[in-house]
């Protein structure tokens, strides 16, 4: 079968969606179909086409499309220029990865609400259209698409595929260490503020390090915060792919603090299940409904603060949520799972 993906961003441009994106091409091509990525930007083993784009505020505007021949064409959405220019191909399917909702910082700068919110008002009606047209909406989890303003419109055409993970690359039964981790960039609608704060109360009581890994805008104003505060907290940029998997597994628990609808999975959760290491996660649709696989959710600093002191002190809890998340990734996160649905999908739509 031949496939086009069509992502705004492809590795190694860093996202949860780009990531997503070139673990699906990787995993169709080596199923036998014909794959091509249609992107900005990026670099692919496969056939890769870029497209000239101008980028505007994550939202690269394509300059001039090529033709394309497909018996499915595949695009993922937010940044829904490149979805809403191939919204006249057929089979159309779209997997929308999460709302549009716009941070108060972009780049390290303010963003006033009004602005914000007519940006908001253009993405939707650019995104509907390509909805409208699609044959198959594609959602990373139920509770999100049946509390977002614009998938609760397609649920006559949804099909649920989560993301997923090579669960063999993540060890098991690693020896964990004195400390909790952050994994992700280091921009403000992530909570990484409200993780430091928390960390200050809970330093006061256990001797636990804050491990913070990543990059972003916003990474000098947190460090001066945990200075300010006084938090034991080591941030380490960007790890080396091994590193990473290494850091997360031996951590106690791994923390996903985003309060933002621009967080709708966590693909780091299943990163971190993956190495049997327990996750707390803030309460938002899509991200609880995955937490709760191998962890707990939460709804305030203050809770957030017990929930870690709980867990610092009972390793048997742990090791508990740890193989229970370990499990979840093999029976329902797999790559081998996702790949069979978006099959399916597309068996049916060609």
């Amino acid at each position: 079968m031949k496939i086009i993906q069509i992502s705004p961003y492809f590795p190694p441009h860093v996202g949860g969606v780009e990531y997503h994106v070139k673990e699906l091409a990787d995993g169709l091509s080596r199923r036998g179909h014909c794959v091509s990525v249609a992107s900005s930007c990026g670099r692919w083993t496969g056939e890769l086409v870029s497209i000239p784009s101008i980028d505007l505020f994550y939202s690269p505007i394509p300059i001039k499309l090529p033709k394309f021949q497909a018996d499915v064409f595949h695009s993922h959405t937010p940044s829904p220029l490149f979805a809403f220019m191939f919204r006249g191909e057929s089979p159309h399917v779209v997997t929308y990865h999460n709302d549009v909702v716009i941070p108060e910082k972009v780049n390290g700068h303010s963003m006033p609400r009004p602005f914000a919110a007519s940006l908001e008002r253009i993405n939707e009606r650019m995104v509907r259209p390509v909805l409208d047209g699609a044959e198959i909406v594609i959602a990373t989890t139920k509770s999100y698409a049946s509390t977002s303003i614009v998938l609760k419109d397609y649920l006559h055409k949804l099909k649920i595929v989560p993301n997923a993970v090579n669960v063999s690359l993540y060890p098991q039964g690693r020896k964990k260490g004195n400390y909790v981790v952050y994994a992700g960039r280091m921009i403000s609608y992530k909570g990484v503020e409200t993780l430091i704060f928390a960390m200050s109360e809970v330093q006061k009581r256990a001797n636990l390090e804050l491990l913070l890994i990543g990059d972003g805008y916003d990474k000098s104003r947190l460090e001066e915060l945990a200075r300010r505060l006084h938090v034991r907290a080591k941030f380490t940029g960007r790890l080396e792919r091994s590193m990473f998997i290494d850091t997360i597994s031996r951590a106690e628990v791994l923390i996903l603090p985003t309060q933002n609808r621009l967080e709708a999975f966590g693909i780091v959760l299943l990163e971190a299940m993956a190495c049997e290491t327990p996750v707390l996660a803030y309460n938002t649709p899509g991200v609880n409904e995955v937490a709760l696989n191998g962890g707990m959710v939460y709804s305030s600093m203050e809770e957030l603060c017990e929930l870690i002191l709980e867990l610092h002190e009972n390793e048997l809890q742990r090791e508990r949520l740890g193989v229970g998340g370990r499990k979840a990734v093999e029976d329902k996160y797999s790559w081998k799972r996702a790949l069979d649905c978006m099959e399916s999908i597309y068996q049916e739509v060609a």
